[in-house]
Parts: structure tokens; C-alpha cells; sequence
């Protein structure tokens, strides 16, 4: 109990130190594993086989959407129901979290494996691909009830006061990962199955590492008898706070299925192999500020429940600035070192050479990101879910979709046009965060003064 209380009484940099800190170690340490495998395939498989782990990362995206619409919807409520000191309903939402996961991945992994070619060849796959992503994507399908429930838990373990622990479980996937992945590629001779297998077996040992602190009966968040029924008002709180990242994960998906089909219209595999390469350095980065929101939500939605609302906007604004300052690393690197990112990834001199100026022109947006990111984890966090969709898909659907659709028509080059559109779309959605906060800003201050 008295980890929970103390966030609403510890200094808040102190907290979001304390919090953040695992978070953005784990999730680093979960981007790195992304550039390893990436690494490993594209030296062991080929072009071709990044450029098909491409295609398929938006299937999988799909598939985390589901677990985020669950997992991040219920530690948001566990951190509220905590502030408000109903510890009967913080356990409900325990119990919720691991039924809904389980239901949800079920269905998932029904849907993805019966039109799995189809849906692979919509996502950008040509008939040189669509073997490597079709072997990639079984096997992860097969494994997805345990992605859905290695996340969840992870979110509420930091909800529930444990982010080292969080952290631990992520870094036991991360290095069982790193440990098979060249056994399955090229000791076994698996190729793209084998960075599936090892990436499936690497989450089941962090969701058997996250089941014994959740069995320990001194946790006040723990797995005991009457937990389990699906509870009508959690099942849709945290479906309705979920809605913001899941939906922002689809949105996502569908924005990467669009920009694969215009590349490979307008540049072919080759230029699919590029946008990866360009993702992965990104994904790095992005992760972190993922690190920092969540080492955020517990605080801000901790203190939102316990009305503490100057507290809770004390960890908006240092989660903002720390962001701000991580997504400026990509930047310079996106900017001055492209050439050096890429052979990290490939020897391949036409990928190399084909990767240097789409690089630059993405990064050149980032030093905006990290805010926009951060203040649509902040509606999130207090539970403000209408506020948190519209954020989350300003940039995929309002924006990002149709100039991507349209850009290509302005430039003699039409795939710069794809490639400008990614920061012209990161801009806008910027400063329609900053409207939306200041609105919003106006609205919580009124209600401080009712209160």
C-alpha cells in the first residue's frame, strides 16, 4: 500500500525518475531487440527478408493493438481506482485484464491465421516477399495469447507500484530473445521462423516471471478467488481508456499499409526496405518516450483520482520536456549520420544509398513528436478517452492518409512526396495538441476551483 501512496506525496521528479526509469530501460532494451532481430535477418535472410519484416510489422501491430486496447485501458483504471483507495475494484481489474486478454488474442489468432496470405499481400507483400512474412507471422500468430497477456501484466505491474519489476520481466524476454534468435537463424537453420520462435518462447518465460509477483499474497494487487468474472463497468472503463492507443495502433497499421502499397507502387521492394530501416532507428527513440509515458500514467492518474491536479500536471510537463529532448537525439541522427544508421542494418549499397535522403527527410519533424505523444498519453492516464482518440487519430487518419495519398501528385519524384508527407503530418498533428491541451487546461482549472 505504501507504494501506491506515495504517488501522491513524493516529489514528482523524484517519481517520474523512479517510475519512468525502468519503463524506458525496458522498453529500450525491447527496441534494441527489435534492431538485433532486424540485424540478424537482414545479414542471415537477406534484403528481401527485411524488407518482408516490414510487411508484416503492421500485422503485428494490429495484434499488440488488441493487447494495448486491454492493457493499457485497465492500468489506467488501476491507478485511478488506487488514488481512490478501492483496492475490492483494483483487483477486479486484475483478474479482467488476464479474461479479456485471453478472449481478445483467441479471436485474433482465429481471424489472422484464416486469411493470413490476403491480408499480408494488402499490407504491401509481393510475390518475392510474401514467403518470408507468411513464415514470420505464423508463428506469431500461434503465440499471440501470450503477447496479449505479457503486455497487460506489464502495464499493471508498474500501475500497481513495481515498474523495476516490469522492467525485469521485459528484459528476461529481451535477453532469452537475443540468446535464441542466432540459434533458430542460423544454428538451427530456421531463417524468419526462427526469430518468430524465438520471440514467442522469449514472452512466455516473462509471463511465467510476471505470474510469481502477482501469486505473492503480501502484494495488494495479487491473483486470488473472485477476481476473474468479467465485471460490466471495468470491462468497458478500461475498453473505453483503451480505445485511445488502440485505436491510434490501427490507425497506425492502416497508415503503414498505405505507405508500403504508394512505395511499392512508386519505388518497389527496395524502397519497403528503406522505410524499415528508417522505422527501426525511429521505433528505438519513440520507445523511450513510451518509456516515459508510462512511467507517467501511474502518476498522473494516480493524483488525478485523488484530485491533485497540480501534481498531475507537474508530471505532464517534465514527461514533456524529458520527450522532447530524447526525440532530438533521432533527429540529429536522422540528419547527420544517415548513411552510418543504415549499414548498421545492411551492406546492401543500393539499400544503403536509397535509405540516406528518405532518412532525412522524416527525421527533420522529430524534435515535435515526443510533446504530441506525451499529451495523448495524458488524457489517457485520467481517463479523458474522448480527448485521447481524437489525439491519437489526428495524425493517421485526419492528417498522415490523405497526403499520403495526395503529396505524391506535387513532386517530380512522386515517392518524395510519400516520404514528405510523414513530417508534414507529424506538424500538424503537433499543433493541434497544443490547441487541444490549452482548451483542456481551461476546462480542468475550472473544475479545481469547484472542488
Amino acid at each position: 500500500m505504501s507504494r501506491t501512496a506515495e504517488l501522491g506525496t513524493a516529489p514528482v521528479n523524484k517519481l517520474l525518475f523512479q517510475y519512468a526509469m525502468p519503463a524506458i530501460i525496458a522498453m529500450t532494451a525491447t527496441s534494441l531487440y527489435n534492431i538485433v532481430d532486424s540485424i540478424y535477418i537482414g545479414h542471415g535472410c537477406g534484403a528481401l527478408a527485411l524488407g518482408a519484416l516490414t510487411v508484416a510489422k503492421p500485422f503485428m501491430d494490429i495484434c499488440a493493438a488488441f493487447g494495448s486496447l486491454v492493457g493499457v485501458g485497465a492500468s489506467s483504471l488501476l491507478a485511478i481506482y488506487l488514488g481512490q483507495k478501492d483496492y475490492e475494484k483494483a483487483n477486479r481489474v486484475l483478474g479482467n485484464v488476464i479474461v479479456m486478454n485471453v478472449l481478445l488474442s483467441a479471436i485474433v489468432m482465429a481471424v489472422g491465421l484464416i486469411w493470413l496470405d490476403p491480408i499480408l499481400y494488402a499490407f504491401g507483400a509481393s510475390a518475392d516477399t510474401i514467403v518470408y512474412a507468411h513464415e514470420y507471422m505464423e508463428i506469431i500468430l500461434y503465440g499471440n495469447i501470450l503477447t496479449h497477456i505479457y503486455f497487460g501484466l506489464n502495464a499493471m505491474l508498474r500501475s500497481a507500484g513495481h515498474p523495476r519489476f516490469s522492467m525485469t520481466a521485459t528484459i528476461v524476454a529481451v535477453v532469452v530473445n537475443i540468446i535464441l534468435d542466432p540459434l533458430f537463424i542460423f544454428g538451427m537453420e530456421m531463417g524468419v521462423r526462427g526469430a518468430a520462435l524465438a520471440t514467442v518462447i522469449s514472452q512466455g518465460i516473462a509471463v511465467v516471471w510476471q505470474f510469481t509477483k502477482f501469486m505473492n499474497k503480501n502484494e495488494l494487487v495479487r491473483f486470488h478467488r473472485g477476481i476473474w468474472r468479467l465485471n460490466k463497468e471495468i470491462t468497458f472503463r478500461a475498453l473505453a481508456i483503451g480505445m485511445s492507443p488502440f485505436l491510434y495502433n490501427i490507425a497506425h497499421c492502416f497508415v503503414v499499409i498505405i505507405i508500403n502499397n504508394q512505395l511499392k507502387h512508386f519505388g518497389g521492394d527496395m524502397a519497403i526496405a528503406s522505410y524499415g530501416v528508417i522505422n527501426r532507428l525511429t521505433f528505438v527513440f519513440a520507445m523511450m518516450v513510451m518509456g516515459l509515458n508510462q512511467g507517467m500514467q501511474p502518476i498522473a492518474g494516480y493524483n488525478y483520482g485523488a484530485k491533485k491536479y497540480d501534481r498531475m500536471l507537474q508530471s505532464f510537463y517534465l514527461t514533456a520536456l524529458y520527450a522532447t529532448g530524447v526525440m532530438g537525439i533521432v533527429f540529429f541522427l536522422g540528419e547527420f549520420c544517415p548513411e552510418i544508421v543504415t549499414r548498421m542494418f545492411t551492406h546492401d549499397p543500393v539499400l544503403v544509398a536509397q535509405t540516406i535522403k528518405p532518412m532525412r527527410i522524416i527525421c527533420s519533424s522529430m524534435l515535435i513528436i515526443g510533446f504530441q505523444m506525451v499529451t495523448g498519453n495524458l488524457f489517457t492516464s485520467i481517463g479523458r478517452a474522448g480527448k485521447a482518440i481524437f489525439l491519437s487519430l489526428t495524425r493517421q487518419v485526419l492528417y498522415l492518409i490523405p497526403l499520403v495519398l495526395w503529396m505524391p501528385t506535387l513532386f517530380a519524384e512522386p515517392i518524395d512526396g510519400v516520404w514528405w508527407a510523414i513530417p508534414t503530418s507529424d506538424t500538424l498533428s503537433a499543433i493541434t495538441a497544443v490547441i487541444i491541451l490549452l482548451l483542456s487546461r481551461r476546462s480542468l482549472h475550472m473544475q479545481m476551483q469547484e472542488e
